[in-house]
């Protein structure tokens, strides 16, 4: 088993060496793709989206499980993405979100052939792409396009999700929100308005919503771009605007309070123009769902009291359709999207352990 973690853990920093920001995962692409080749995978393909499928074949006519992860980053093309190696802990941007996931498909794989495992159903192997920022879940939905509801069910690795079962979707609607004005001098043009003092205004009303704790709503303004110099008055900037809420019903009017701001900030002199870019889709499985009692005992197995949680993954996409989806995870760690981010790597072997046994009784 340790020469096994050994090479999930290697394979895993060969993906995260190569850069994929949402949009930009083709590289990638090519790597695992070659992969699934030397694997000698049935059907290995790049789809017209950027993922990379590949069959492993089961014993019989019983429907096929998705075991997906996405292979796209937060971080752009220039970030350096050295890793530091401590005796329990790997630093590197991207490693554990999902580089960690990624190399968990072939881990998986690995695993059941050293075993002499046969599956009922065949297995798909699936390293998506536009899971991150905004790349809204593009690659996923393909997926489903693909496989629909003639699945077993939909497993999405995530690299630092060990011991959290996500079994509901949180619905999310992103915006885009730009404010323009004639602008001017900021002496002798001053009284006249500013593009960015509007946001700012417009951010601050944004923040003083009040919003449910159930089921958790959240607001964040993630970006703030605009202006042109510290002595001119702004005659255009931008906000993106992220929305998320556990219950549709929630989200909705939320939804509808921000629309009713982004309306009554227009004014004379002022135009507000507000873009969607971004919208993931609510759902749920039901905690009594046979997979979710499966991954928790997976995971007793090991040691570990399953969390039941919700989020917003690649699951997000087959959970609002009615389709059995969950997230399942490889190991724990921290700093995700950021530079500084880790993973232990003590817990890879009970995550994979986790991961082969609910593969292997899936069915």
């Amino acid at each position: 088993m340790n020469e096994l973690i050994d090479r999930v853990i290697e394979l895993a920093i060969q993906i995260q060496q190569i850069p994929a920001p949402t949009f930009h995962e083709e590289k990638r692409a090519e790597f695992i793709h070659k992969l699934c080749l030397n694997e000698e995978l049935q059907d290995a393909c790049i789809d017209e989206k950027g993922n990379v499928l590949a069959r492993f074949p089961g014993n019989s006519e019983e429907k096929p499980l998705i075991v997906s992860a996405h292979m796209d980053t937060v971080f752009p093309l220039e970030t350096d993405l050295r890793i530091t190696r401590g005796p329990k802990l790997i630093h590197g941007p991207g490693l554990g979100d999902n580089s960690l996931g990624v190399a968990a498909l072939f881990g998986v794989l690995w695993s059941l052939r050293e075993r002499k495992i046969s599956l009922r159903g065949d297995m798909w192997l699936v390293a998506n792409v536009g899971e991150e920022g905004l790349g809204n879940l593009g690659g996923m939905k393909n997926v489903v396009k693909r496989f629909g509801a003639d699945v077993h069910a939909y497993l999405i690795v995530e690299g630092l999700a060990l011991g959290h079962v996500y079994h509901r979707a949180v619905g999310v609607k992103r915006y885009r929100v730009t404010a323009r004005t004639a602008g001017g001098h900021s002496w002798s043009d001053y009284g006249h308005p500013s593009a960015v003092h509007e946001l700012a205004k417009l951010v601050v009303e944004l923040a003083s919503l009040s919003l449910p704790t159930h089921p958790r709503t959240t607001m964040n303004v993630g970006k703030i771009s605009g202006g042109t110099s510290v002595n001119v008055i702004a005659s255009e900037a931008s906000f993106d605007l992220d929305l998320r809420s556990e219950g549709q019903k929630s989200l909705a009017e939320l939804v509808s309070a921000a629309e009713n701001l982004f309306h009554n900030a227009n004014k004379q002199g002022v135009s507000v123009d507000v873009e969607v870019i971004g919208q993931r889709p609510a759902g749920e499985m039901d905690a009594s769902h046979p997979l979710i009692i499966l991954a928790k005992d997976c995971l007793r197995e090991q040691g570990l009291e399953a969390g039941l949680i919700s989020g917003s993954t690649d699951a997000n996409v087959p959970l609002s359709k009615g389709y059995p989806a969950i997230v399942l995870g490889v190991t724990t760690g921290g700093s995700a999207h950021t530079i500084h981010e880790y993973i232990n790597t003590a817990p890879i072997a009970q995550g994979m352990e986790q991961l082969v046994r609910f593969v292997e009784r899936v069915w």
